[in-house]
């Protein structure tokens, strides 16, 4: 018989779909962060598109990656 912690219910995490997002391999997360910094640059970095230049740049490599090419 295995010891439990107090509060836990003796069963382990389910461990979400290695396809998504958050398992993303380090790789990706890479080529998406040097994407989005070339999006910034384009803009002279001014501020308040972060999250626009990221999203832009994720649909871009994933685009890619699937052999198609993204629309903007």
């Amino acid at each position: 018989m295995t010891e439990q912690k107090p509060g836990s219910t003796g069963t382990q995490p389910q461990q979400p779909p290695a396809d998504d997002a958050m398992t993303a391999p380090p790789e990706r997360v890479e080529m998406i962060a040097v994407a989005a910094y070339y999006f910034a640059e384009r803009r002279g970095f001014a501020p308040g598109q972060d999250l626009e230049d990221w999203l832009q740049a994720e649909k871009e490599i994933d685009a890619g990656a699937a052999g198609t090419t993204a629309q903007t």
